[in-house]
């Protein structure tokens, strides 16, 4: 038996053979795989869209039925109209058999069909000089961008409206018969064209973005909420992943040298990696004994870890009950994620102590823990009336503003720990 060298460190750091592995192909995997499938449920909005898309496609062939008699060239039409229907119906069978995934080489035949419907509709009513009246399967191929909005990176699918877009009013302009004179209705039906050509996949990208937003920062809560329960000084989540890792390390390498396996003495190889073992169990074990669930919540949250400075020198946010926790934690949040003002940046700087030895109406078995919230970028007319529902599960408070920032002194009741 072999035991297992240790390929990344407890602070995440990649050594060895795992930091060239990780740096190439693994992390490559990561983007193109995250950048091109649906995620956090937002298949869902997949299915939504392309629903959408059939009932306007079925709206749009209704009008190529009515107007047959007047296309120059109407099967030229009717062919576009079989290219975007076989487009649309291969993209979302192979993005659905491939699990909510759409490769590259899909997306660029979704485009070309898309842009041979557009062409093979535009050549057929050509001869009418009016494609913002006549157009219809050019029209559906714009929407049908909405089909891939959940699969894309959000730049391309933009990146393709907008050029579909451009290539469509242009074709206008060169569509314009000479010496025609332009009157308002045939500007406004151009224009509705254009917007239905485009705006469709803009507003599906906003959707979208705005989903994912949302679920991730709801997901992000969900997880930091769970510090509320941990002990006064514990391990955050990810310190426990990599302590089971560490753990399994020095099992293996314990476990080697008692079977004889790995001979004694150790190789300076092997004593490197028993001492590297120790010294990082040593580390879990001193962070174990002055970290608080505070900071744990605030340091492996995505949201708060930007937004937020704690400053807890004695720790003793460790002595706040459940209660009191989830009202602290959860003003932090409703203070830096309200959207009343989404151009704002927002910082918050979170103080708990020090102590103050003189004061006084502290009940027996208690001390009073000073507890001081200051935030810039969020006004107190802005602040949301829940915040000061959730400070008062933490104690009682004052606040004062200067500018645009708001202070929040709170003082909080909690038992003393020397009576415990």
């Amino acid at each position: 038996m072999s035991f297992l060298q240790l390929e990344e460190n407890t602070l995440g750091v990649i050594v060895g053979h795992a930091k060239r592995a990780a740096s190439s192909t693994a992390r490559w995997i990561g983007r193109a795989s995250a950048a091109h499938h649906a995620s956090l449920g937002t298949a869902f909005l997949g299915l939504g869209a392309a629903i959408i898309v059939g009932l306007r496609a079925v709206y749009g062939f209704s009008w190529f039925v009515a107007l047959w008699d007047t296309y120059p060239l109407a099967i030229v039409s009717l062919i576009a109209w079989v290219l975007l229907a076989a487009t649309l119906a291969a993209t979302i069978l192979s993005a659905r058999v491939a699990g909510d995934r759409l490769h590259d080489w899909m997306f660029v035949t979704f485009l070309l069909g898309i842009a041979g419907t557009v062409a093979l509709d535009v050549y057929a009513v050509w001869e009418l000089h009016d494609l913002g009246r006549t157009a219809t399967a050019a029209l559906v191929a714009g929407m049908a961008l909405l089909a891939v909005v959940t699969f894309r990176d959000k730049w391309e699918v933009l990146g393709a409206a907008g050029v579909l877009g451009l290539a469509f009013t242009i074709l206008i302009f060169l569509n314009i018969e000479p010496g025609a004179e332009l009157d308002p209705r045939w500007v406004a039906a151009q224009l509705t064209a254009i917007a239905l050509l485009v705006l469709p996949a803009l507003i599906g990208v906003v959707i979208v973005e705005a989903f994912r937003r949302l679920v991730q920062v709801e997901l992000d809560r969900v997880l930091v909420q769970s510090t509320v329960s941990a002990p006064r000084f514990a391990v955050g989540m990810l310190a426990s992943e990599e302590l089971a890792r560490l753990d399994f390390a020095a099992e293996e390498l314990l476990d080697s040298i008692a079977t004889g396996t790995t001979p004694l003495p150790l190789t300076p190889k092997t004593a490197s990696v028993a001492a590297s073992l120790a010294t990082e169990l040593r580390l879990h074990l001193i962070e174990g004994r002055r970290e608080t669930w505070l900071y744990h919540a605030v340091s492996e949250s995505e949201m708060l870890g930007r937004s937020v400075t704690l400053i807890d020198k004695s720790s003793l946010a460790g002595l706040l009950d459940p209660t009191q926790r989830d009202g602290l934690l959860a003003t932090a949040w409703l203070l830096l994620s309200d959207t009343a003002k989404a151009n704002a940046h927002r910082s918050m700087t979170l103080q708990v102590g020090p102590l103050d030895p003189t004061a006084t109406g502290v009940p027996d078995r208690k001390i009073l823990v000073p507890i001081s919230i200051t935030t810039t970028g969020a006004p107190r007319n802005r602040v949301d009336p829940s915040v000061w529902d959730a400070i008062e599960r933490v104690g009682k408070y004052t606040d004062t503003t200067q500018d645009s920032s708001l202070r929040i002194d709170i003082e909080c009741l909690v038992d003393n720990p020397a009576d415990a």
